[in-house]
């Protein structure tokens, strides 16, 4: 499989590098396209052996696959200078967000696009990207795009696309308000006297401890919360500020306007 990458930021990197490294794809067999020119000799290190290019190099695209992997708000300047034609067997993946099917395949005048929200975790190989994707597809099709997803972390096809602008506002933002938390934290900790690399490293300690017994516990989070919040204690007179400042409608809010300037990202 062929697989080109137009926009070799952060996100078009991190699904490169797992392709490589689970060797879906042979790094011959990879062409990186960035809009930035200063920033092809630093990929080039990265990519010794794969093809890159500007927007502006590109005449043609012989790719089996080809992953948008722009900025939302820079997709309708990319398909209005589009320089190539794309054929009938070529397939799109899009990781923009907001950006739904029907507008990809109307601005690319081409029918296989397959969406899909991934995260910064996928970084580590320990992302989740959320999926689906437009009438016309064949199972064998989604299934190699699958084995793409899966190489970052877990994927989760969605039938339904009007999901996906929910999973961009869960997990596709989650972690900046999981660092947010873990900021306030670390904080706290350093003005109640504790020093900063003392304090970063009980509250991540702290974090991946409770990641794991969420994963390996049969009780829910109401439940966890309870053992950890004794009558009259230390851990119920912070809960008690929580709950007094509404903390929990405030970050179910936010992440519902997530989920607000997704759906306004498709114009």
């Amino acid at each position: 499989m062929k697989i080109a990458i137009l926009g070799a930021g952060n996100m078009g990197l991190s699904f490169s590098k797992s392709f490589l490294k689970y060797e879906l794809i042979k790094p011959e067999n990879l062409h990186l396209i960035t809009r930035n020119e200063a920033k092809i000799s630093k990929i080039s290190e990265e990519f010794p052996n794969s093809k890159i290019s500007t927007f502006d190099d590109v005449k043609e695209l012989d790719s089996d696959l080809i992953i948008i992997a722009v900025k939302p708000q820079d997709f309708q300047y990319l398909s209005e200078n589009f320089p190539f034609q794309l054929n009938q067997s070529q397939m799109v993946l899009s990781i923009m967000a907001g950006i739904k099917i029907e507008k990809i395949q109307k601005l690319l005048n081409h029918p296989l696009v397959v969406r899909a929200m991934p995260n910064s975790p996928t970084l580590l190989g320990m992302g989740i990207t959320g999926y689906t994707s437009a009438q016309g597809i064949s199972f064998s099709q989604l299934i190699s795009i699958e084995r793409l997803l899966n190489s970052t972390g877990r994927s989760v096809y969605l039938e339904n696309e009007e999901l996906l602008d929910g999973v961009t506002a869960l997990s596709g933002s989650g972690p900046a308000y999981f660092y947010y938390i873990v900021d306030a934290m670390i904080k706290a900790g350093i003005e109640m006297g504790i020093d900063e690399n003392l304090s970063k490293l009980f509250v991540q300690q702290t974090m991946l401890g409770a990641y794991h017994l969420i994963n390996n516990s049969d009780k829910n989070l109401e439940e966890l919360i309870h053992d950890v919040a004794s009558k009259g204690g230390t851990t119920e007179a912070a809960l008690k500020t929580f709950n007094e400042n509404n903390l929990k409608e405030i970050l179910k809010n936010g992440i519902l306007d997530a989920e607000k300037r997704a759906k306004e990202l498709n114009g």
